[in-house]
Parts: structure tokens; sequence; C-alpha cells
């Protein structure tokens, strides 16, 4: 019975070794979580139950289970890192089936795909039609980069913010020529877009009429002359009276690209007419060209936008992240991946930061949370166990052999 007891010590402490040895491997693998061997000592029983003064019968290992604590963030500088901070699992589809993972280090595909270095595809709630802050949390699908080039959008809205010159006179020749600076006061430009996104300079000269307060606003685009004058009018504090709307509706100018026609609505309700000096504050418009993808970014919330040379960022999904009731009962597959059993419970998803889901963190990746002096002390630990064991049945020996040698 001793060789056995002894036995079972020396099984459960080469299990801990391998155990320390499979922690002490995969120290600088990212997202890998340690395991702990846990034991369990061993009694023989009857029906009539396990005697008071039975001496045990050795060990055995009751499990080895992973420990799910967080690993430092280490920053990588590389927009497909993506390191969980907080709770949860990416969601991967690898060939039809779900699996888990924690390490973030994700790559392209030949297709565009994002994916693991297994070929794993990273699972994403897609945005709602429509919306580019609302997704589709009931609904999963892979996470796909589209390198096609980014639709134009054309110009609607221009919003001016001019402040024009109290003291402003009218000017010395008539009537309004835009090449002859003698018959305006001041003018300004801003680039907008037809639908075919080619750009167009469209340029606001302001001219000072004889009314007191008020100026003429013409409009020309590439050029070419918009309608008709426009009326700017201010009371005598500076304040603008007219349009009283702060809008301006110009007529329908039709670019010579085959474009559809430009309809532009300015916007001057922030303009003003105080001091001496002319001044924009505000000039800007709502149109873009077509744009180059540059890359990605992931938000703290998971939301994956494609950025472009345009300057639009595209949401393309959010991040899908999975918990379990029992982390410790996913099967564990390799590869930094596990999948869902019976004892982990069933899989709940949500979105980087809600509930108990972890934030996201791009450009990083979480590191293994294993302490690598912690699993020296414990290999030492483990050794001394086998060792003594080992003498055990070696004193065991000993014994019977004396008792065998009894005259």
């Amino acid at each position: 019975m001793t060789f056995r007891t002894a036995l079972s010590g020396i099984a459960a402490a080469t299990t801990n070794l391998s155990v320390t040895s499979n922690n002490i491997a995969n120290v600088s693998t990212s997202g890998f979580k340690e395991g702990r061997a846990e034991f369990g000592d061993l009694y023989a029983a009857s029906i009539f139950g396990t005697a008071r003064n039975t001496t045990g019968s050795g060990v055995r290992v009751t499990g080895i289970t992973q420990q799910f604590t967080q690993g430092s963030v280490e920053f990588t500088s590389r927009n497909l890192d993506v390191a969980i901070s907080g709770g949860g699992f990416f969601t991967l589809n690898n060939n039809g089936t779900s699996v888990y993972s924690r390490a973030g280090n994700f790559q392209l595909d030949r297709d565009g795909y994002v994916v693991n270095p297994t070929g794993a595809r990273l699972q994403v709630f897609p945005p709602v039609a429509g919306s580019s802050t609302s997704f589709e949390t009931g609904r999963l699908q892979d996470l796909q980069l589209i390198t096609t080039d980014n639709a134009p959008l054309a110009t609607t809205d221009v919003i001016v913010g001019s402040n024009l010159p109290a003291n402003g006179a009218v000017p010395a020749a008539a009537p309004f020529d835009p090449n002859d600076t003698n018959t305006f006061n001041h003018s300004t430009s801003v680039t907008v877009y037809d639908s075919l996104g080619v750009a167009h300079v469209h340029t606001l000269y302001y001219v000072k009429t004889a009314t007191a307060n008020q100026w003429a606003l013409h409009n020309y685009i590439d050029g070419t002359a918009v309608g008709a004058a426009q009326t700017l009018q201010y009371d005598n504090q500076g304040a603008l009276t007219a349009p009283a709307t702060g809008l301006l509706t110009l007529p329908a100018y039709t670019p010579t690209t085959g474009a559809a026609a430009l309809t532009l609505t300015l916007n001057v309700g922030s303009s003003t007419q105080y001091g001496e000096r002319f001044a924009i504050n505000d000039l800007r418009q709502n149109g873009y060209t077509t744009g180059r993808l540059v890359g990605i970014e992931v938000s703290q919330e998971g939301v994956v936008f494609a950025r472009y040379t345009n300057g639009v960022a595209d949401p393309l999904g959010q991040i899908a992240m999975s918990t379990f009731p029992n982390s410790q009962g996913l099967q564990n597959l390799g590869d930094n991946a596990w999948s869902q059993t019976f004892e982990s419970g069933d899989v709940r998803r949500g979105a980087a930061g809600t509930s108990d889901f972890g934030l996201i963190q791009s450009g990083a990746l979480e590191s293994s949370n294993v302490e690598l002096t912690e699993q020296l002390v414990n290999m030492i630990v483990a050794q001394r166990n086998f060792q003594a064991n080992a003498q055990m049945i070696q004193t065991n020996d000993q014994i019977q052999q004396t008792i065998i040698n009894l005259r």
C-alpha cells in the first residue's frame, strides 16, 4: 500500500511539473492563461463509509484549471493588434464553429478578412443600415476590410461665419466685376464637391451697398455666377437681421463634369458686422471627394473604423465580446482558443464597455498572465515533492528488505 501511495504522489508531482513547464514555456504567448494543477486526497472506502482511523491512500489530480486573470497590456503601435482590458473574449469563426480567444494579434488574409494566426475570422456586430452609431447586436458577421474607394458626397451645405467691417465704404467702381478688385470690398473661397467627387472653387464676394448696414453677397463657382447677389442686412448692434433664418439657398449650378447639379445652401447665421476688420471665423462644407483606404482604427468600445484619404471614417462593425458563467469550464483547444462546453454555461454576448465586458485597446496586446518567478518557485516545490515521494519508495523498499532478511 505504501508503494502505491508514494507512486500517486510521484504522479501528482509529475503532473504539477508538467503544468508548470507549460506555463513557463508560454510566458511570452499573447493572451495565454496560466494553468494550475489541483489535487485531492484519496481514502479507501466501503459501503459503510471511511473508517475514522483509516490512513490515506495517496493523492490524485482533481483538475487542471486555467486562471483567467488579467495579463499586462503591452503597446505595439500596430492597429490590428487589439487587447482586452477587463472581462470577455473575442468571438471567432473557425470554419463555421464559434471559438473564443483573448489573443488579439490579428491580421488580414488575401480576401481582406481580419483573422487570427490560425485563420479564424474575427466576429463583429454589423452596422445598422443608414446609421454610423448603431449596431445589430443580435447578429454576427465576419469583419472584412473593403479595399474599394470610398464614394464621394456632393456638397449641399456651406457654413460661412464672417465679420464684416462696420466702417466699410461703398466700392469706388461699379458695377460689380469679380475680375476688378475696385468693385468689391472683400472675398473668400471654399472648395466644394460635385456628385462625382470633382472639386470646384466657390468664391464669395462682399460688396458694401449705399444702404446703411447692408451688404451684397455675390456667389461664383469656377468663375461662373450662381444666381443674383444675395442681401445681408445687419442692425445697429452688428447682428444679422436678414435673411431672418440665416440661410441662403442658391440656384442650382450644373458642373461641366457631367455630375448632378449642385444646389448649395449657405448658412450665414453666425455672421456679424463689428469693428473695422474683415474676418472669416468659420468656413466649412459637408462634401468630400473619393477616398482610398489608408488604415483602420478601433475605439475603446470595439467599433472598427475604416479610414480614407478624404477624411471619412466608415464603421465596419463593433467587435463582438463573449463571456460565460464559468470560464474555467471552457475547453482549451490550443492556439489561444477555447470552445464552449456544458460546464462553461451558455455564451453571453455584448459590446466592449458594457455590463461586465472589458474595454478594447487598439495597438496593444494582452501578455501572458504567467508570473515567471512564481512558476520557478512552483517548480522547486514540485521537484521536492517528487523527491520526497521517491524517497518514501526507497525507504519502504528498505523496510521490506529488512523484514525479508529476518531469521
